[in-house]
């Protein structure tokens, strides 16, 4: 799994790249955000690989945020790569956050092929995303992600779990989850 490349602008387009690395070219898609922020040849992208049977696309970010919002997004029924990267264009994972949590269904309409039952599915399913687009990268690591999801699997809600794991030293998942459901006991 590709997650991560470093190299050199070959081909540059608001919606895509082609990115020279050490001699092998890839076809990135990229947001308008990260189009704007690509202002160097040599460029570092947070990478999410999607395979599917017909295709391997690569999708990439100048930022975690919004690597993790496109990823966030992606897990809806419904939500594939282009509108989530649609949305990735039009917003930024501290607005997106302030949409969540302000439950602003009109501004989700606003979104190129984001429709009034997608946008109320969207706020439905990703209450409590907000508050992981706004802690930045302590929501990112892997073993924050998997005790995220443990916990989600034993009926908690998300808003709830992403609270006690604030709280939460540990960096590895099995820790992680024992010390947040101390933390949700006391809820």
């Amino acid at each position: 799994m590709i997650v991560g490349l470093i190299g050199n602008i070959e081909y540059k387009e608001p919606n895509k790249l082609h990115l020279d690395v050490n001699g092998i070219i890839y076809e990135v898609f990229i947001s308008l955000h990260t189009y704007g922020e690509l202002t160097t040849q040599n460029v570092r992208l947070y990478i999410s690989h999607i395979i599917r049977e017909d295709a391997q696309q690569l999708y990439g970010f100048s930022q975690k945020g919004e690597k993790t919002l496109f990823e966030g997004m992606l897990k809806i029924n419904g939500i594939g790569p282009k509108a989530a990267l649609a949305i990735c264009s039009t917003f930024t994972p501290e607005q997106f956050a302030g949409i969540i949590s302000s439950k602003d269904v009109n501004a989700l309409k606003k979104v190129p092929g984001i429709g009034p039952k997608s946008a109320a599915r969207i706020m439905v399913e990703l209450a409590g995303f907000d508050a992981i687009l706004l802690q930045g990268d302590t929501f990112t690591t892997s073993a924050s992600s998997e005790a995220l999801m443990a916990l989600e699997s034993l009926g908690f809600k998300k808003e709830v779990i992403v609270n006690a794991l604030s709280k939460c030293s540990a960096t590895d998942t099995p820790t992680l989850v024992k010390e947040a459901l101390k933390q949700l006991q006391k809820f």
